[in-house]
């Protein structure tokens, strides 16, 4: 670098630099240690930033909204911000701005909005007992400007999401969150160490990674919907770790000393899912050669987890009414009345209630699943997740694989965070561990994130090839509805399937019998 540049470089350009690459230096020592530092710097700035306005203005009393404001958008815009009042009254001070003082890097550090937090937060509750800082937008998570409100009546602040400061003890709502996501975790480990007989290398206990504030308030739904009867809806894009937060729900529940049983309905063929979730008698069918417990049975006294839960046929959609209502259920071929205690939780990837209008899903059994619904936000949408997610994934691979990775390199971070993730966690796993696998020293600097399209190509392709096998199988009911008149036991016959699967075919591709019937 010549001396010309050097000479170009201004006290702003030189603080956004040395900030940043504190950080990046910061995360290189494990995640818990960089939101540390930034507690620290944000804390003793606060302060030093509050003496230095005091002796410049010459107040020495506590400082009114007007000069608190003056403040704020003082010290911000005297290093590189565009800050502004939006609006103030005695309950909430909201500012704006489009530049963020960190610069447009700051994308790769979106918890350096928690320092904005803290000294906005710190200098309130010095002067006015209470202050909650709420991040409504924010640059760092690509929205284009920020907007944050500053509350300082605590009624006001009531049910808003944000970091709570009071003025002698500084106890952040994040110190709850952190007691709460210990409490979860452990007690999810405690289970997984007393009923794992997997190999501990390659089989981890669960972990939650809850930074940002979406994911937080998860934490807290759990912690409250835990320990009651309800049952749960879990809705979220595939890969966002609905089984985890299921997990979670049993940990913290008085059911934890039993049975947490997943059960992927998907995965299981039509013509078995009642048998697989409600047993079976012996002579049920052909090959029922004993008697047979289903899930639910195994689930006594636990959880059952029933993911995809809507892909279950309609006759077992109604088992599981009664299920849920009752709490009794009779086996496939079965005659007796069997009581059974155990809660359900369940999860989906589609849009429940879309389901019900085309009337592939029961109305009343959507209602019973979704007493407590809760919604897990995409990857995207949680980037202060991201390194803590990578830490996580990273040591896990170690152990799995026997590497020394110790961390990655400013450039791949950026490439983790600029990429959209649509398989989410369970996609930034697979590059990682693909990544990791070619790695060599402690830093992992190449991401091969190639193979993703490639990966999305072919989920693609799978969606290309079942539309058109549905087009097929539409095509081939309809030409055998019209050459047996729409008698069912024929067209059921002809098909190779039973006439419930007709009738199952006849609702999904909304066909009305009547149509066909003396044709």
């Amino acid at each position: 670098m010549s001396n010309n540049s050097l000479s170009d470089i201004t006290p702003v350009f030189f603080l956004q630099t040395f900030i940043l690459e504190l950080m990046h230096a910061s995360e290189q020592q494990g995640q818990q240690h960089c939101e540390q530092l930034i507690e620290h710097i944000a804390k003793t700035a606060g302060c030093f930033f509050e003496e230095t306005y005091r002796e410049e203005t010459k107040k020495n009393q506590l400082l009114d909204r007007e000069s608190y404001t003056e403040l704020i958008l003082g010290l911000k815009n005297n290093i590189g911000g565009k800050f502004s009042l939006a609006s103030s009254n005695q309950d909430c001070i909201t500012v704006t701005n489009t530049c963020c003082p960190f610069g447009e890097r700051v994308t790769n550090f979106p918890e350096l909005c928690r320092m904005t937090s803290s000294v906005f937060g710190g200098i309130a509750a010095r002067n006015f007992g209470y202050a909650k800082v709420e991040i409504k937008q924010s640059i760092a998570r690509h929205d284009g400007r920020c907007e944050v409100c500053v509350y300082t009546n605590p009624q006001a602040a009531k049910d808003r999401p944000g970091m709570e400061y009071t003025d002698a003890t500084f106890v952040e709502e994040k110190q709850d969150i952190n007691e709460l996501h210990s409490r979860i975790e452990e007690s999810m480990q405690q289970i997984w160490r007393k009923q794992s007989k997997l190999p501990a290398k390659k089989h981890q206990p669960p972990a939650i990674i809850a930074k940002s504030p979406t994911m937080q308030k998860i934490l807290q739904a759990i912690e409250v919907v835990a320990p009651t009867l309800a049952t749960v809806l879990i809705q979220g894009q595939t890969g966002v770790g609905k089984e985890l937060i299921a997990r979670a729900i049993h940990a913290m529940s008085d059911r934890c000393q039993k049975l947490f049983i997943p059960i992927n309905c998907g995965a299981i063929p039509e013509s078995l899912i009642e048998s697989a979730l409600f047993g079976h008698e012996k002579g049920a069918f052909t090959g029922a050669i004993e008697v047979h417990q289903g899930y639910f049975e195994r689930a006594e006294g636990g959880t059952l987890f029933l993911d995809e839960v809507d892909s279950l046929s309609p006759a077992a959609q109604t088992r599981l009414l009664r299920v849920i209502q009752e709490g009794e259920l009779e086996r496939v071929g079965g005659k007796q009345t069997l009581s059974v205690d155990l809660r359900i939780i369940s999860a989906t990837n589609q849009n429940l209630e879309e389901l019900v209008k085309q009337g592939q899903f029961r109305n009343d059994l959507y209602y019973r699943i979704n007493v407590v619904r809760l919604n897990i936000p995409p990857l995207v949408e949680r980037p202060e997740d991201l390194p803590y997610l990578v830490q996580l994934i990273i040591q896990r691979l170690n152990k799995k694989y026997n590497k020394a990775v110790e961390s990655v390199s400013r450039e791949v971070m950026q490439k983790i965070r600029t990429y959209s993730w649509p398989g989410n966690v369970r996609e930034l796993e697979n590059i990682l561990e693909r990544s990791l696998l070619f790695a060599n020293g402690k830093e992992m600097t190449e991401l091969d994130l190639e193979l993703s399209g490639t990966e999305k190509t072919m989920e693609e392709w799978k969606d290309v090839k079942e539309h058109a096998l549905a087009r097929i199988e539409q095509s081939f009911l309809e030409t055998a509805l019209k050459q047996h008149q729409g008698d069912i036991k024929s067209v059921a016959e002809n098909m190779g399937v039973t006439s419930r699967a007709v009738y199952t075919k006849l609702k999904k591709y909304q066909i009305n019998l009547a149509d066909y019937r003396g044709a």
